[in-house]
């Protein structure tokens, strides 16, 4: 028989309180070491659904399964990085990464062999004993990056990780990104306003229509890994981008 879908969405509803609905009729499914990017107008519920996964929020109806579980039973596979690094200033690099570890109950040494794995594949090794104020917004993202991946998560969510950075930066971490998804092969969900990000990184990209929030149509990007700076340049790149582009242009010209 085949595997069920590691994450499924089914008719799944989100309103909060008595007010009107967030998100409507949610159903789609992802297979393991799937990058799906979350992409359509402001207010239509990617945020709100990577909090969904998270168990962060309740979904209001349908059902939502992680592995086989509910969100509230999958916090140990999961790992989410938020739009800012939220570092802790007194605490180092090293130290800052090793937080979620000591809340899970890790051991000092598995903690500090793992501390030093996640900073090598961030390429922040020698920034191990630097503090968040001696870092560039680009360093601190990847600490953030880290301290998710130290977790070993079969799910990562991230959120707008890279929005405040400067283009070049930003594609940087894009394609270090992916480096790394060759090493761990977690299962990605990624929020993002940019449409060229959502091609580069992903294999599938839901886009999302508002008022409320759906699923309007899904893209497979047949692009294939792994996916470097030679990608940006090439002809398939930009007419994915192009054609993406079109349909979240057209869902933002539609009347409320």
């Amino acid at each position: 028989m085949p595997a069920p879908p590691f994450v499924e969405f089914r008719m799944v509803d989100k309103r909060f309180g008595a007010g009107n609905l967030v998100l409507a009729n949610v159903s789609f499914m992802a297979e393991r070491g799937d990058f799906i990017s979350l992409i359509g107008p402001s207010g239509c519920g990617k945020s709100t659904l990577l909090r969904l996964l998270a168990g962060l929020s309740p979904i209001s109806s349908g059902t939502l399964t992680i592995n086989g579980k509910t969100p509230d039973n999958s916090a140990a596979d999961l790992a989410f990085v938020f739009q800012e690094p939220t570092l802790l200033p007194w605490l180092t690099v090293a130290g800052n990464i090793e937080v979620p570890q000591k809340l899970r109950g890790v051991s000092t040494q598995a903690r500090a062999q793992s501390v030093r794995q996640v900073l090598d594949l961030v390429r922040l090794s020698a920034k191990a004993d630097a503090y968040p104020r001696q870092l560039s917004g680009g360093q601190k993202m990847r600490v953030s990056l880290a301290r998710a991946l130290a977790l070993a998560p079969k799910l990562l969510l991230l959120d707008e990780p890279f929005g405040a950075l400067d283009e070049m930066t930003r594609e940087h971490l894009n394609e270090e990104l992916l480096a790394i998804r060759q090493h761990q092969m977690w299962t990605a969900f990624f929020v993002t306003h940019s449409v060229s990000e959502a091609v580069f990184l992903s294999n599938r990209i839901m886009i999302m229509s508002a008022e409320p929030g759906r699923i309007h149509q899904e893209i497979t990007v047949p692009l294939p890994y792994p996916r470097t700076a030679e990608t940006r340049i090439s002809p398939a790149y930009h007419e994915w981008v192009s054609l993406v582009t079109g349909i979240v242009r057209s869902l933002e010209k539609q009347p409320l």
